[in-house]
């Protein structure tokens, strides 16, 4: 029997890693599985999304979810004016009282009135106006009607003394009395 003159080589190899078994890959497989796991938020956040802002660094604080101002209404308006008494505003003049016309002269602009003439044109024809046109022609021809009793003028005459000289020539035509 030869023997070899290589003698029994001894176990050089200690850098080599240890080929891990079957059971250890599984177990190193399941942490790794359940740290990837948690990584997102939790289940219902989605539809409670103010329990995850709680428990953040603001548990001890409260802060109201509604929008606008926090501050409070008193719901009896006469304690306010009790306790704070606000200076009164100086009241403006209104536009109407500024210019002040005589009425012969409000009168003539009044009848001159573009956009009442177009208006009770309008009416004459027969058609309806909306209630704001409607509310100006009846406020002017008020207006009219009170500076023409001011200045003394009627119109009703005018129409009587023709209705009274067309009977009287009627009359006198039939030869009565």
């Amino acid at each position: 029997m030869n023997q070899s003159a290589k003698a029994p080589r001894a176990k050089a190899a200690t850098s080599k890693t240890k080929k891990k078994s079957r059971v250890e890959l599984d177990i190193e497989a399941r942490d790794r599985k359940r740290d990837n796991k948690h990584r997102g938020h939790k289940p219902g956040s989605r539809a409670n999304p103010d329990a995850d802002k709680n428990k953040s660094g603001t548990a001890g604080k409260k802060t109201d979810p509604r929008i606008g101002s926090k501050k409070a209404v008193p719901l009896i308006v006469e304690t306010v004016y009790k306790e704070k008494p606000k200076a009164q505003k100086a009241e403006k003049p209104k536009k109407d009282a500024a210019p002040v016309l005589p009425p012969e002269e409000e009168l003539t602009l009044l009848e001159n009135d573009a956009r009442l003439d177009s208006l009770l044109d309008l009416l004459d024809e027969g058609k309806t106006l909306s209630a704001e046109d409607q509310s100006y022609v009846d406020q002017t021809l008020d207006r009219i009607d009170v500076l023409m009793e001011l200045l003394g003028i009627e119109l009703g005459d005018e129409d009587d003394e023709d209705e009274e000289q067309g009977e009287n020539m009627y009359r006198l035509l039939k030869g009565g009395n």
